[in-house]
């Protein structure tokens, strides 16, 4: 299970080799995703920033083919002569600078002023007559002009310069704002499948996981005329990935490839490893640019390292990390980078925590996940201290996502020792169970009808509801919709067959149509109805009967009153 590895066997000439093998003939899925999705940008900049930096730069840009400069400083006012292209200057007050917002992307910026009368001012149809700036250049300390710090992603056509970056980045960021005149085409990278969200339902709000981890603020909650949906912007959207690693359900991922090929591909590669001679494999998941950078220093890593060459490291969560070990893996080491916003490091925390947390409550070594910290060469090359759990592949016989990680987990259970306890996970892990007040419940079903998932069932022509733990992603849907506040989440990872096991939280027995004799809903149900209508006109005196009866009785009942007494409706 845990054994130690025996240094001395391994031969890194012979693992390099087997690595070759697996990279000559199995590539990594890579974006095959069409552009669909196209900027228009006719070159109207804005400059925002000290009248030094901004007149600088205003000067570099000039006569370089934008279709006008406009110039908003923060201090004193510029008088710039104009050149081939319009200039308009404007100075803003201290108070307007705490009132500016910026939304939109390449082509399509809103740049406002906002009052406390919510009257808006349109920067853009006040200075230029348009009503986008096409690109924002950025010269302010850490955008602290104004709120859009929580862009910690910038949407495309907006271009930060730091007041101390060195010539050569000074000189890159002014060349970029010129290129990005005309029309620009990028991928729609993700999906969403609002059958399988558990986002909304019934107008309660249950998972946001989505909308938490987005660095790009790309995601947002539209809500309908009855519940909210998770709408995905297309323009926002930078591909970064970890929406898709943090649903549970799999109702965002990739569109092509779809995210279940890194898991067939990350099993396939360690079976080609094992057949080419391969020992002891680490999965290393790294950026395509941190991986370019590495081998352009001349880099050479060991022959037990396989790289997971990834957009952005939330490309690949700790379900996809679960898996390279339980497909033979030894270890599995996610390589952190410089750039990474603070979201995504967060969450790439977060999910770390989650592996962490499983692999002990299976009785593994949870050593065996590691974050390697930038320029780590020591920890990145060094060899696995535990040897591979299997060397079994790992087949999927199912598409679903939260499917797929349970039988992940299957295989880890089998290879482990489970501690048949729940163990505490991470705030917003989606493990956990429930508890059902059966005293309280009423056998409604409002819980299933908000489900997303086959977690919670209706017991058919019998009055009962069932819950299968391993299928729930404690979105808290059925929580929020019981009308009897007869449902407990529990959250924690479940270390026990139980997990695994569909089992009853609450039976009763049918009660039986006066009329006809057909089962048609639960004792409680009656009883319960009874009580909140014993006072409706329409079911006074001996009308109160209809409600022990079905509802095709029910309707005879109406009519055969009705036929005696053709007033009696009117009494209501």
């Amino acid at each position: 299970m845990n054994q130690r590895i025996q240094l001395a066997s391994l031969d890194d000439q012979i693992n390099a080799t087997a690595r070759e093998a697996v990279r000559q003939r199995i590539s990594w899925p890579v974006n095959l995703t069409p552009a669909n999705v196209t900027y228009h940008s006719r070159g109207h900049a804005l400059l925002m920033g000290s009248a030094h930096e901004v007149s600088q730069a205003a000067r570099a840009l000039q006569g370089r083919g934008l279709a006008s400069l406009t110039l908003l400083t923060t201090d004193t006012s510029l008088d710039l002569p104009a050149a081939s292209e319009p200039l308009i200057c404007q100075t803003l007050a201290d108070i307007q600078q705490s009132q500016l917002r910026i939304t939109g992307y390449l082509g399509a910026f809103h740049v406002e002023v906002a009052s406390e009368d919510d009257d808006a001012l349109n920067l853009a149809q006040a200075l230029i007559e348009r009503d986008v700036f096409d690109v924002v250049l950025d010269l302010t300390a850490a955008g602290a002009l104004n709120d859009i710090q929580s862009w910690e992603i910038p949407p495309p056509g907006y271009v930060r310069l730091n007041e101390l970056a060195e010539e050569a980045q000074r000189k890159d960021a002014l060349d970029s704002v010129v290129e990005l005149v005309g029309e620009f085409d990028k991928p729609r990278y993700f999906q969403v499948n609002s059958d399988i969200c558990a986002h909304s339902s019934s107008g309660n709000v249950g998972c946001t996981r989505c909308l938490d981890v987005c660095p790009a603020d790309a995601i947002s909650s539209v809500q309908g005329r009855i519940e909210s949906r998770i709408e995905i912007d297309p323009f926002l959207c930078q591909g970064v990935g970890s929406c898709t690693s943090a649903c549970p359900t799999g109702a965002i991922e990739f569109r092509l490839p779809e995210t279940r090929r890194q898991q067939d591909t990350l099993a396939t590669w360690l079976a080609a490893y094992r057949e080419a001679g391969g020992q002891a494999p680490v999965m290393r998941f790294i950026t395509h640019d941190s991986l370019d950078a590495e081998r352009k220093s001349g880099a050479v890593t060991p022959g037990h390292l396989l790289d997971v060459p990834l957009e952005e490291l939330g490309a690949a969560g700790h379900d996809q990390w679960l898996t390279a070990l339980a497909s033979g893996a030894a270890e599995v080491r996610i390589q952190l980078h410089d750039d990474m916003p603070p979201r995504l490091t967060a969450f790439i925390a977060h999910q770390a925590a989650q592996a962490h947390g499983i692999l002990e409550a299976l009785g593994h070594d949870a050593t065996r996940i590691k974050l390697l910290q930038p320029h780590q060469t020591e920890a990145r090359d060094a060899l696995p201290s535990l040897t591979p759990l299997t060397d079994a592949a790992l087949t999927f016989a199912e598409s679903d996502k939260r499917a797929r990680l349970n039988q992940v987990l299957a295989a880890l259970t089998t290879l482990g020792e489970p501690s048949n306890h729940r163990h505490a996970m991470p705030e917003g892990a989606a493990y956990g169970g429930l508890q059902v007040d059966s005293q309280a419940c009423t056998l409604c079903y409002a819980c299933v009808s908000n489900c997303p998932t086959p977690a919670l069932k209706a017991g058919g022509d019998t009055p009962t509801l069932s819950f299968l733990e391993a299928d729930c992603v404690q979105c808290g849907l059925c929580e929020q919709a019981c009308p009897e506040n007869a449902i407990t989440l529990l959250p924690g990872f479940l270390a026990a067959p139980a997990r695994d096991t569909r089992h009853i939280c609450h039976e009763e027995a049918a009660f039986e149509c006066i009329s006809c004799g057909k089962p048609f809903a639960t004792v409680s149900t009656v009883a319960a109805i009874k009580k909140k209508l014993a006072d409706h006109p329409y079911f006074a005196g001996d009308a109160l009967a209809r409600l022990e009866m079905c509802e095709d009785c029910r309707v005879k009942d109406v009519w055969k009153t009705m036929i005696r007494d053709p007033d009696a409706q009117l009494k209501v």
